[in-house]
């Protein structure tokens, strides 16, 4: 049996009781007039009662009774029901937006590797898949009608070992059938999570220009094989608008999320023509019922509709975008890119970007506020993550650090947090198989090539 003070993320209140229950063959599911995403925890030695809003905080209600249940009850088989310590816990979220982006453009990550991401998300009552389907290297999404995006652009030569330019010499690719995606977005479902796809426009685009370079300026492209920002740019003309039309057209069809992100970053040489293409696409997703997003370089783009806006180069951006009416989702890289390094210590696997903690990620604390604000997101690019293992390892456990900053409200203790963490959240880490970085350095294993790195 776990205490009530080991939850996480922190809920609302606890009240506890004496006495305890049995595990429950069946859990009484009520509806209730709680605010959205909410729930109300009854457990009392005669059973559980557990009091929903809505479908979100059943899901999120019998996540709290699995976390009270131990560990155990994370591991897919031999769970063995124990004792669940009595009484109530009222709940909901911060933020409806609570996000994570997984990059599977830059490393192709397999169906089954994102329904486990997804199951992951789900642990930490976080509620949204940022899918970032296409880039330079790679184009992961299946479009019967322009089949080269998949048979060309998905796939590459080689990749950019670290960031000192050497290319590894290994074939990479992968993408996933429209069916494949219908399965991601009908599983995330049941776990409460929308998964919101990206396509990248009108940079970020040569995957897409190695298939068809008529959407170019140049007679070939390839794949790209290095990381960081090409130069190369989609046409902005008719043709190159209604190829992208038809494509966000098949992505409207596998996925229902009200909002479809373009990308719009990263695009040195831009003209007015290309922001005028990125806001008749945009147009075109209200056209079709939904609300575009895109990162907050679209902020200079004139005559946009009302959109979602990424924040992602500072926290400037997210409060100019409120001001100009758009809603805002916070997601800093000085703060929650989870792809930058975690220490200083030579030995850390992949020590690029900005160093961001794990008590860095916990003291995360949005500068916008209001109802422009729509929530926060992390980000996990994967340029430099190259399997599943090491997703894992830059994600985890400082996901389950800003699982709290979205979810939880009031103020928060990093002190009070690390054993709740330590103690009780890692070893649910460990029963679901997470590869997280060890709270005292890699084991040696997870260092770069060469270095011997510390015992946990």
């Amino acid at each position: 049996m776990t205490s009530f003070a080991a939850l996480l993320p922190r809920p609302v209140s606890v009240t506890p009781a004496p006495g305890t229950c049995p595990w429950p063959s069946t859990v009484d599911v009520r509806a209730a007039s709680l605010p959205p995403e909410g729930y109300r925890l009854e457990i009392s030695p005669s059973g559980v009662v557990l009091h929903v809003a809505d479908a979100a905080g059943e899901v999120y209600g019998r996540e709290t009774l699995r976390q009270l249940a131990g560990p155990s009850a994370f591991r897919v088989a031999g769970f063995a029901p124990g004792e669940l310590p009595c009484g109530v816990v009222e709940d909901h979220p911060r933020f409806a937006w609570r996000g994570c982006l997984l990059d599977v453009a830059r490393h192709f990550r397999t169906k089954a590797e994102v329904l486990r991401f997804v199951d992951l998300l789900a642990a930490h009552k976080l509620n949204v898949l940022n899918l970032h389907l296409t880039d330079d290297q790679g184009w992961r999404f299946e479009v019967p009608e322009f089949p080269r995006l998949t048979s060309v652009g998905g796939w590459r030569p080689s990749s950019m070992a670290g960031s000192g330019g050497a290319q590894d010499g290994r074939p990479h690719g992968g993408f996933y059938t429209g069916d494949d995606l219908r399965e991601i977005v009908a599983y995330a479902a049941e776990r409460a999570v929308t998964v919101v796809p990206e396509i990248d426009i009108p940079g970020h685009a040569r995957a897409a220009l190695a298939a068809y370079p008529s959407l170019g300026a140049e007679s070939s492209y390839e794949v790209w094989t290095a990381w960081g920002i090409s130069t190369s740019l989609l046409s902005p003309n008719e043709s190159t608008l209604d190829f992208f039309r038809r494509v966000f057209d098949h992505l409207l069809d596998i996925f229902p999320s009200p909002v479809i992100a373009l990308g719009g970053d990263e695009t040195p040489g831009a003209t007015d023509d290309h922001r005028e293409f990125v806001r008749r696409l945009a147009e075109h997703l209200v056209a079709r019922g939904r609300t575009p997003m895109g990162w907050d370089e679209v902020l200079d783009i004139p005559g946009l509709p009302p959109m979602v806006i990424g924040s992602w180069r500072n926290e400037a951006a997210g409060l100019r975008a409120a001001e100009a009416g758009h809603d805002v989702v916070m997601c800093p890289e000085q703060h929650v890119y989870l792809d930058h390094r975690q220490a200083e210590h030579p030995d850390e696997p992949i020590p690029v970007g900005m160093l961001h903690t794990l008590e860095d990620v916990y003291a995360y604390e949005p500068a916008l506020t209001g109802p422009r604000l729509r929530g926060v997101q992390a980000q996990v690019w994967t340029e430099h993550l190259d399997s599943v293992r090491r997703v894992d390892y830059m994600t985890f456990p400082r996901l389950s650090a800003f699982a709290e900053v979205a979810w939880s409200s009031g103020n928060r203790d990093y002190a009070e947090f690390l054993p709740r963490l330590r103690d009780h959240h890692l070893p649910r880490l460990d029963a679901l198989g997470v590869e997280y970085r060890p709270l005292d350095g890699p084991y040696p294993w997870q260092t770069r090539p060469g270095v011997p790195g510390r015992p946990r």
